[in-house]
């Protein structure tokens, strides 16, 4: 008897190295998936980013073609969520990205519960670190929104969204307690929006030629009691990209955002940095009224399942401070990339950005590890 424990043991214990064996084997394949067949990975939740911490939990990511047969037709993926970070932040989301067979119709969805402590350092383009207050947010966000085409490569959209933010100050005393123009301590929004886009990407996942821009305006009514924001949004985010050869790509984005309306609370000002855009920022550290930023980046993919960048930007925000173009901001940096769905393009990436450096301040920078690109 003793001896059929351990074969049987030894069977489950081989069962297992082999599986393994076999899921290490997949995941560090360079042979193509010929099928288009639907990809989904079970994945421990794991990232980084100055603002959070190192974030750890479950997640699953399903990717998929609405219809395999159509060589054109982009890669559509399901996304959830769940993390805790060593700051004290969880996060439970849910993010869909669904193309219609011929592309025709685009459905964009995002579920979002966070709370997080953060640090805020009040409003402009030049705040100092030594304002520095501890605060923590916790939110809660709904969007969904749906593009049809209607001309060849464009698309017009309609959205709904609600947010809602509550605060607590954690410093006694600090700017945001001290500041009545910070005194928003709770706020909801709710947003009709609509969209125009085009799109003559070659992969939306990870892009390497064509032409990509949308132009989105949102409006939030007065239906909330007194306090909550009413007024519009104005996003405009344009990419372009070059491919160089079969390794090497360039890509470009400009980005401009928005806010018209009175007494426009912190949570729905523009922030500058975050692991997509200015990346090195401290998300927050900067945040207005208006934005305005650019960024470059070279991707080098040498094998289907490995690849590395370089990025370097420049950005600004204004309103309490006017615009000037010596207020831009720099950014640089270097990054790594596995791809873990290479046929959709799929990755997880390491990003390593660096920003300026303030009179009597340490210089600005911060480590992202993220799935999918930044643009």
């Amino acid at each position: 008897m003793k001896k059929f424990c351990l074969l049987l043991l030894f069977i489950v214990l081989s069962g297992s190295s082999f599986a393994q064996m076999k899921l290490i084997k997949k995941l560090l394949s360079n042979e193509k998936d010929t099928l288009r067949k639907a990809s989904f990975l079970p994945i421990p939740s794991f990232g980084y980013a100055q603002e959070t911490g190192f974030q750890f939990g479950v997640g699953a990511i399903v990717g998929f073609y609405a219809d395999r047969l159509d060589t054109t037709n982009r890669p559509s993926s399901l996304t959830l969520n769940l993390n805790y970070s060593t700051l004290k932040a969880y996060n439970m989301s849910s993010l869909i990205d669904i193309w219609g067979k011929g592309n025709k119709l685009h459905y964009i969805g995002e579920l979002r519960f966070k709370r997080m402590p953060f640090n805020f350092y009040g409003i402009g383009n030049s705040t100092d670190e030594g304002n520095e207050d501890k605060l923590i947010q916790q939110q809660i966000k709904v969007l969904l929104q749906a593009e049809k085409q209607l001309l060849p490569k464009a698309y017009t959209g309609v959205s709904l969204g609600f947010e809602n933010y509550e605060y607590k100050d954690v410093v006694a005393d600090g700017i945001f307690s001290k500041d009545p123009y910070y005194n928003n301590r709770t706020g909801s929004v709710l947003y009709l929006g609509v969209s125009q886009s085009y799109d003559a990407r070659n992969n939306n996942n990870y892009t390497t030629k064509g032409f990509f821009i949308r132009g989105t305006y949102q409006y939030a009514p007065n239906i909330f009691s007194a306090g909550n924001f009413t007024g519009s949004q104005i996003k405009i985010d344009a990419r372009n990209f070059w491919r160089l050869n079969r390794s090497f790509a360039v890509g470009v984005q400009g980005l401009y955002n928005t806010v018209i309306g009175n007494s426009t609370p912190i949570y729905l000002l523009p922030q500058m940095g975050n692991d997509e855009m200015m990346r090195g920022y401290y998300g927050g550290r900067y945040r207005d009224k208006n934005l305005l930023a650019f960024q470059a980046e070279l991707r080098y993919r040498y094998s289907s399942r490995f690849g590395a960048t370089v990025f370097g930007g420049t950005g600004t925000v204004w309103g309490v401070d006017d615009f000037s173009k010596e207020a831009f901001k720099p950014n640089y940096g270097a990054g790594f990339r596995y791809f873990f769905d290479p046929e959709k393009g799929i990755s997880v990436r390491l990003d390593y950005g660096i920003g300026e450096k303030r009179p009597n301040e340490k210089r600005q920078s911060g480590f992202y590890i993220s799935i999918a690109e930044a643009f």
